[in-house]
């Protein structure tokens, strides 16, 4: 008789750890024990060595790390559709900003947040990293699905709903960071939104409070060509100049986009430490431009992938994600080998965690970490006969195979059943929002 004891064994046909030797583990099992990974052993001597009060035995299943979504705007869920196929720039001043304006509030991040929380766990992700109003709003949403998230709080020059100006903002951070700082699954940081709608001063003071506080940052940098010739046409250098020049250039930073890059600005991300967000399906809905993701990798940068809010995407899927951002590099670089299978896995996985400060917690699946991992069911038609898992996963698999989530050991999914989110009200949640929304807009 086995002589540990354990709370959760999950045995999969594939494990991949997304360790730094990048192990796909066969016919395995992994242990849980008080939230985190025990241990990681083959099927058959888990059965001898552990005992559990729970065990799932997955059929031809992969295990990963939970995906690490490291760019979302999470309650824009509730404007999903609202504005499609226009350039950035109108799309956020004529239809993004007006409709914010009018309907932004703590109820509308708060549910917002859970529709986007229920369409992670279901597409994979069980940590996120969000840049939108009201954080401690998106945090008590977050804490009820049981994920983790990284809540970056807005910072403008001008007003919104969620204060006046750039005080009002800070203040609103560090209250949040108050509130949340004994939630291990949150974590506040600043979220400066744009070199062009935050000015110096403001910008120095976040950077001040981030380093005093030791928390991240996040920005949209060099999103497109448009908003470089606005820069270099008001101030005579370009957005990263700026930033580098204010102290804002460090491993602090997660810069967000990042499609307009010369190789002396690829060197100088490197060298600061830099991470940069990849968000390749927004850029490539809103014609923004490609990130040079191969040269950064090259350049020993850390790329984390995102998805971007579901106003510019449409949505939450880390799965899509990925591939486009395989094939993206591969189309953009011209070499077929570039950013293979198990590297977009990494970005999606353990190098989110990193931009995040997380990596130590979360990002692979490696004994002491916690145990955020996901099931994806391989055996089905559109994935079978399977050589790679892996490479099944980013070039053939789709969301809706995922059929378990984890965080922290607890079940938020278990056969696409959600475990802590009510699907029937947060649905009838979303109508009612369209309603409202497209009831206002049609009465203008």
């Amino acid at each position: 008789m086995s002589d540990h004891q354990a709370d959760l064994i999950v045995h999969a046909r594939w494990i991949a750890t997304v360790s730094a030797e990048g192990t796909v583990l066969e016919n395995h099992a992994l242990v849980v024990k008080d939230g985190r990974i025990a241990d990681l052993l083959p099927s058959a001597l888990a059965d001898e060595k552990w005992q559990a009060s729970e065990v799932t035995r997955l059929g031809d299943h992969l295990l990963i790390p939970g995906l690490v979504n490291a760019h979302t705007h999470a309650a824009m869920n509730l404007l999903r559709g609202i504005a499609d196929d226009l350039p950035l720039m109108t799309w956020l001043e004529k239809h993004i900003w007006p409709a914010e304006g009018q309907f932004v509030s703590e109820q509308f991040v708060y549910e917002g947040t859970r529709l986007a929380a229920a369409e992670m766990i279901r597409s994979g992700t069980t940590t996120f990293a969000d840049m939108y109003f009201f954080p401690s709003s998106a945090a008590k949403a977050t804490v009820e699905a049981g994920l983790r998230a990284t809540l970056f709080c807005p910072l403008l020059d001008f007003p919104t709903p969620m204060g006046s100006g750039p005080d009002d903002y800070i203040r609103l951070a560090t209250d949040a960071m108050d509130e949340w700082r004994h939630d291990p699954r949150i974590q506040i940081g600043f979220g400066p939104h744009a070199p062009y709608t935050v000015s110096d001063e403001p910008l120095q003071k976040v950077l001040t409070l981030a380093e005093e506080l030791d928390v991240p940052m996040m920005m949209h940098v060099h999103e497109t060509a448009g908003e470089i010739q606005m820069a270099v046409g008001n101030t005579g250098e370009r957005p990263l100049t700026r930033l580098k020049e204010l102290g804002l250039l460090s491993p602090r930073l997660l810069a967000v986009h990042m499609t307009q890059l010369t190789d002396e600005e690829i060197a100088l991300v490197a060298e600061t430490g830099t991470h940069v967000v990849h968000c390749p399906e927004s850029n490539l809905k809103l014609a923004s431009g490609f990130a040079p993701v191969e040269k950064l990798r090259k350049a020993k940068v850390n790329v984390a992938l995102g998805t971007d809010g579901a106003a510019s995407n449409n949505d939450l899927d880390m799965i899509g994600e990925a591939r486009t951002a395989a094939f993206l590099a591969k189309g953009v670089s011209l070499q077929a080998d570039a950013l293979p299978a198990a590297e977009v896995l990494k970005m999606a996985t353990l190098n989110g965690a990193r931009a995040l400060g997380r990596d130590d917690e979360t990002g692979s699946l490696e004994i002491g970490k916690q145990a955020d991992m996901v099931a994806v069911d391989l055996n089905r038609l559109e994935t079978q006969p399977v050589y790679d898992p892996v490479a099944q996963l980013v070039y053939a698999a789709s969301r809706d195979q995922v059929t378990h989530s984890w965080v922290g050991g607890r079940c938020l999914m278990n056969e696409r059943k959600l475990t802590t989110l009510n699907e029937a009200v947060i649905l009838k949640n979303a109508k009612q929002w369209q309603q409202t929304i497209a009831g206002a807009d049609s009465s203008d």
